[in-house]
């Protein structure tokens, strides 16, 4: 489906920044004026994220006006805020295809586009990847410029500032565009993220300057430096001052939804050397009312009505999603358990958080983008005695690693992750399929890992991991769940237990997830068992030894990179056992998923019923 380009005459003389770059700088106001409307009238008939790209829409007309892209890189933080890039890319007819199996991918990406300079997904890795890129450009000494869009949630991530460090200390030309909306899709959080007037005039600062002129009083010569020295701790809390501190030169702020302004602005930083950062004030949602009014949730929109006065209502009778009953059940726990801490690395929405928020405050920590401090903090929670919950992505909790390891596991510390968005997520694609957790968590010692099959399972996981005395992680997708009735009461499960689902012969299913559905339809036309794996780690060897032992064929099926994965650890198993049984593994193969529905891309990588069925088939006619 394309957009009838006569309501937007301007703007369809803009399809590349080069032809955008030939129009006069007083019809640049116009242009974004189309842009904003394009925008929301794409996003409208396709879902997808909506506020970010909304508050960036003059910011990206006049970087692609002012700086000679593709030439020049552009580097995007997240990829949230980039669809205006993307329509002034060459990719405007295709906008309502984004997300969609065969369309635009969701975020920048280099192979669909050269004015993709750089893959992004996962936030505050623009500025590491541009400063990487201009020392590239010092080496090739053909002028090339590189600018980094940052929002000032991604801001809040320590990689961020990494960068800033490093960027300051090498002195490169560097451009790095602060777009700063107050937002990043919960609200911004962090000391960071607090208003000028409360730093200087908190206790903090106070105590620091009243205490250090009563120190220095009767010290006449140190009085016109203890004077200095207020004037600078004063500055230190000031952005600019921050910014210069780390050695860039800062600019700004700005207004953001200036159009000319930033070009103007732009134009002179661009002659600048050495690294620069611009200050640049954007409102997200801005030129449409109500993502201005709720921009969280306008920060990502399924199909909608422009003129409505809101967003279309799921049905109520629609099956609660694993995020809810994660979030039912973590006020249900802590109801019951006053030293139940939980920690979401900046993903109350998303992770089902929003009730515990309000009705546990003192529970709860919203720690920012910033996922390896989440898990040492939650190590330090555990560590004294506190029972601390982390609610996180699969993909996200990638960034942790190291954390996961040594702060949590080494310590056997009573730590329990709560796993969203594991397996298949859909729309956003690669940088969010959560393919990699059950292989990187399973080589870790003391962890324990689990992967309910349905709502019930998981609501009785999470109360096993609560009450488990070392790191436990539940993981579950995205969406709703099976429709299973779930019980107010919580049972432990006992670990390292599987159920047996259907007595078969020939062949056993052993499934790891929620993939059973498919497992159970499968196992009827093939007359097969199907046993409920439940745990990854620690396996249920008895019952996998005696499916061996009874089954010519062992089948696998997992919701995760087949890699190392649940697949590879029953084959561990039959083979240190000798067991000539043979064994089909069943999973996500060795590449990066797409973006598409869950279930069409269950579909194409053979894990629905038929696809089961047709494997199971060819491997046994092997």
């Amino acid at each position: 489906m394309t957009l009838d380009l006569s309501h937007y005459p301007t703007l369809a003389l803009a399809d590349t920044p080069e032809n955008l770059r030939t129009l006069p700088q007083d019809k640049l106001c116009q242009v974004a004026d189309e842009l904003r409307e394009y925008l929301l009238t794409s996003v409208s008939q396709s879902s997808g994220h909506f506020a970010s790209g909304l508050g960036t829409v003059e910011l990206t007309v006049a970087l692609h006006y002012v700086y000679n892209t593709p030439f020049d890189r552009l580097v995007w933080d997240v990829g949230h805020q980039a669809y205006p890039h993307k329509i002034l890319t060459g990719r405007r007819e295709r906008m309502t295809s984004i997300r969609q199996k065969g369309g635009l991918h969701p975020f920048p990406w280099p192979p669909e586009s050269e004015y993709d300079t750089f893959a992004v997904g996962h936030s505050s890795t623009s500025i590491s990847a541009a400063l990487g890129m201009a020392v590239a450009a010092e080496k090739e000494g053909m002028g090339r410029k590189v600018v980094a869009v940052i929002g000032d949630g991604a801001m809040t991530a320590g990689m961020a500032f990494e960068a800033l460090n490093h960027g300051g200390d090498i002195d490169k030309d560097l451009l790095v565009v602060l777009n700063d909306n107050e937002m990043s899709i919960s609200e911004n959080v962090g000391a960071l993220n607090s208003h000028l007037a409360r730093l200087l005039t908190g206790n903090f600062f106070n105590s620091i300057r009243d205490g250090g002129k009563k120190l220095l009083s009767n010290v006449p010569p140190i009085k016109e430096f203890a004077s200095r020295a207020e004037e600078h701790i004063k500055g230190m809390v000031v952005p600019g001052t921050i910014f210069e501190e780390l050695g860039f030169n800062y600019i700004g702020p700005i207004d953001g939804h200036d159009v000319n302004g930033v070009v103007d602005t732009l134009r002179n930083m661009r002659k600048i050397k050495g690294p620069q950062i611009l200050h640049v004030v954007t409102k997200k949602g801005k030129g449409y009312e109500l993502a201005e009014k709720d921009p969280i949730k306008f920060h990502a929109v399924p199909k909608f009505n422009p003129k409505d006065e809101s967003l279309p209502e799921s049905s109520k009778d629609a099956k609660p999603s694993f995020s809810k009953i994660f979030g039912d059940w973590l006020c249900d726990m802590a109801a019951q358990d006053p030293k139940l801490m939980a920690v979401t690395p900046a993903m109350r929405e998303g992770s089902g958080m929003v009730r515990f928020s309000q009705e546990f405050p003192e529970q709860y920590f919203d720690v920012a983008i910033a996922e390896q401090h989440a898990v040492t903090f939650a190590a330090g929670l555990a560590k004294d005695g506190l029972n601390a919950v982390v609610a996180i992505y699969s993909t996200f909790l990638q960034r942790a690693y190291d954390q996961l390891i040594h702060d949590v596991a080494l310590q056997n510390l009573p730590v329990l992750f709560a796993i969203d968005r594991a397996g298949i997520v859909g729309a956003d694609g690669p940088t969010h399929q959560g393919a990699f957790d059950l292989c990187f968590m399973r080589c870790i010692p003391n962890m324990v890992i689990m992967t309910p099959a349905d709502e019930q399972e998981c609501r009785n996981m999470l109360y096993t991991g609560h009450k488990h005395t070392g790191p436990a992680a539940v993981r579950y997708p995205r969406g709703a769940g099976k429709g299973v009735p779930v019980d107010p009461a919580m049972q432990t499960i006992d670990i390292g237990k599987s159920r047996q689902i259907r007595q078969g012969r020939d062949i056993a299913i052993l499934n790891f997830g929620t993939l059973l559905p498919y497992a159970e339809q499968a196992a009827e036309i093939l007359d097969a068992t199907v046993i409920d794996m439940r745990f990854v780690k620690p396996l249920d060897r008895d019952a996998l030894m005696h499916a061996a032992s009874t089954h010519h064929t062992l089948v696998t099926l997992e919701d995760g990179a087949i890699m190392g994965g649940a697949g590879s650890a029953v084959a561990e198993v039959l083979m240190a056992n000798r067991s000539d049984c043979r064994l089909l593994k069943l999973g996500l193969p060795d590449e990066f998923i797409m973006q598409g529905t869950q279930t069409e891309m269950y579909a194409e990588l053979g894990l629905d019923s038929d696809g089961i069925v047709a494997q199971v088939k060819s491997f046994s006619a092997s």
